[in-house]
């Protein structure tokens, strides 16, 4: 169990977490959301020991192990599978003992701990997961130092995965992952035995990895029970009826205000005015809800649209070496309202066929027809490096409005989805969401048929990603899109093509259908073994069988988890109902005794209702891993 008590923080004199308390069971999979900024990674530095908390305490089980992913990407001659490997300190510790040891007792106890720590499988297990971010078995022998620093990093995710920590902690874990690793990753974190707590802006991850969500907001932690999706329609109704609870607040403290007014200095009336003043004094005031808002993004719409097909390709191969193509045999179409994602490995040529379509590269052989006049936009992460660091967005955007109004100038950078006190920021100081949104604006600047987007999230928030699906979903042109945001990708695409075997063929099938196959290939040979697949042995009507018979020896339990989860909804509402009463400010006035009860009534149906979340969490991942274990 985590503990985080009365925590108060402050980063540069900043406020940014004030006197806050929450409480994960063991076994919690929690998804720590906020707005940039709150102060999500400044808590993961507190509970790793980093950084001291001002006030408060965070209450770790002792001896547990916490893990996360290392700041430096690992850059050694070592091969990655043995960068992994070594994360284990326990299993390399005894590993390079064994070798001196003399003593056959111990000897024997090395030999023994090393059975119980499954060192000897240890091997087959690195390379699993670096096969599922991505590293095959010739890429696993190579040293760290052949790779990019992005490569680099899913290296020191695969080390702290291996090394299991008692409580592991990601920040942001598919920034540097793409759509097919991040379907890994929710799959292996969804089965991890221990504790996790993720922040993420990606609302997929958070929906299907995670079972709780821990809100920081207002410099508080909040926690949600269930998925992110969740957690939205609770914050939701939590915020109305707030909003309820202090207009009603606010009308009461009016409407005796005003009598104290009134009658505070009447003689006869002086006794009734002092007791009402008293009783606005116990009343208190309801907080008001605070709503951050987000600036849309609005993409320029085409003045003219060229007549289908945008783009036809046939026979088509490119690549960057004569002789040597990336990608070839390529016979594919765009229409001039095709919404289409690019699916398939990072490395097998994505980026190369947007580069191709945008006519940064020529074909080799074949040939790409566009249509006249088609005009494409292309957004690629990489480019942040291209703003000019010293010059703001309205200087960006001026040097392509030269003659323009300064007026019509920051009417065009809001377009981009950038706030009036951030126009005249220099590059260097803007957020990296903030950069994103700039340079999708310059991106999509001269309204283009067609709209390329490579990786456009990595630095948005759930917000602004939201905001962006709206400005996909309102643009008229084609668009292509890169991204490992599957939420993003299914809100705004309606064909899928895969970049797969040195070619490009449209992919028969959705998102659900591809990740089924990613996890499905990823996993290791002998799961039949580990009680995760199953035996091809066993026909599809005996496996249909043996399936139905799992499932009902666990009825029991998952009967259980359903009657806490509706004991813990009829508490919601009884807390929600109490919390209605005790904001009515007549309650204290005519029944102090009352109010009492109501009060007693509420503390008591808070404390059962932790207690239920906290034995719903811990009967869950028991269901979980016996239905998957």
């Amino acid at each position: 169990m985590i503990s985080i008590s009365d925590l108060s923080a402050r980063v540069a004199g900043r406020l940014l977490i004030d006197h806050a308390s929450v409480t994960l069971p063991s076994g919690t999979k929690a998804g720590l959301v906020g707005k940039n900024g709150a102060g999500k990674s400044t808590l993961f530095r507190i509970i790793t020991g980093e950084l001291s908390a001002e006030s408060g305490s965070v209450a770790i089980p002792r001896n547990a192990r916490i893990g996360q992913v290392a700041q430096e990407a690992p850059g050694t001659e070592e091969p990655l599978i043995e960068i992994v490997l070594k994360a284990d300190k326990e299993r390399a510790a005894l590993i390079a003992e064994a070798e001196t040891a003399t003593d056959p007792h111990r000897i024997a106890e090395i030999q023994t701990r090393l059975a119980d720590i499954g060192a000897h499988s240890a091997e087959a297990r690195a390379a699993s997961i670096l096969a599922g971010l991505g590293f095959d078995h010739e890429a696993q022998a190579r040293p760290a130092s052949s790779f990019s620093g992005g490569w680099r990093m899913r290296v020191a995710l695969a080390a702290v995965l291996f090394a299991e920590p008692d409580l592991l902690l990601l920040d942001e874990p598919t920034n540097y992952l793409d759509l097919e690793g991040t379907l890994w990753l929710e799959d292996y974190i969804r089965h991890y035995p221990h504790t996790v707590i993720i922040i993420s802006h990606d609302r997929d991850l958070l929906n299907t990895a995670v079972n709780s969500i821990v809100h920081l907001d207002q410099k508080k932690l909040t926690f949600y029970r269930g998925s992110y999706d969740q957690f939205e329609r609770q914050k939701a109704e939590a915020d109305e009826l707030q909003m309820k609870a202090k207009a009603k607040s606010d009308a009461a403290r009016k409407h005796i205000q005003s009598y104290i007014d009134r009658f505070r200095y009447k003689a006869s009336k002086a006794r009734q005015a002092q007791s009402r003043i008293k009783a606005l004094e116990r009343m208190g005031t309801v907080a008001a809800v605070i709503e951050d808002h987000v600036q849309p993004i609005t993409f320029p719409e085409p003045e003219k649209q060229p007549a289908s097909p945008i783009v036809a390709i046939a026979k088509g191969a490119v690549g960057y070496t004569p002789g040597k193509p990336i990608l070839k045999n390529i016979n594919l179409r765009i229409d001039n309202d095709d919404r289409i994602a690019l699916l398939g490995s990072n490395g097998n040529g994505k980026s190369t066929f947007a580069k191709f379509i945008n006519g940064k590269l020529a074909p080799e052989s074949g040939e790409i027809k566009l249509a006249p006049g088609l005009k494409i936009g292309f957004f690629a992460q990489h480019q942040l490096d291209d703003l000019i660091p010293n010059q703001s967005a309205v200087e960006h955007v001026r040097r392509r409005m030269v003659d323009a109004p300064e007026a019509k100038v920051r009417a065009r950078v809001a377009q981009m989805g950038l706030a009036t006190e951030k126009m005249d920021t220099a590059a260097k100081d803007l957020s990296g969401g903030e950069k994103a949104r700039l340079l999708m604006g310059l991106a999509a600047f001269d309204a283009p048929n067609l709209l390329i987007l490579d990786e456009p999230t990595n630095h948005l928030d759930i917000d602004s990603r939201n905001a962006l699906i709206q400005a996909l979903n309102d643009y008229p042109g084609a668009v292509i899109l890169i991204s490992h945001d599957r939420h993003l990708i299914e809100a705004t695409v309606d064909r899928l093509w895969l970049v797969r075997d040195g070619t490009v063929t449209s992919f028969d099938g959705d998102l659900e259908d591809y990740r089924s196959q990613i996890v499905s290939t990823s996993k290791p040979r002998d799961d039949k073994a580990k009680g995760n697949g199953q035996d091809d042995s066993v026909s599809k009507s005996d496996q249909r069988k043996l399936n139905a018979e799992k499932r009902a020896s666990f009825a029991p339990l998952k009967k259980k988890i359903n009657e806490i989860e509706s004991l813990t909804g009829k508490l919601e509402k009884l807390i929600q109902a109490l919390d209605a009463e005790l904001a009515d400010p007549a309650l204290y006035e005519k029944s102090p005794a009352k109010a009492a009860e109501k009060a007693r009534q509420r503390a008591e149906a808070a404390s059962k209702l932790a207690a239920a979340e906290e034995q719903w969490l811990e009967l869950s991942a028991e269901y979980e891993s016996a239905m998957t274990g």
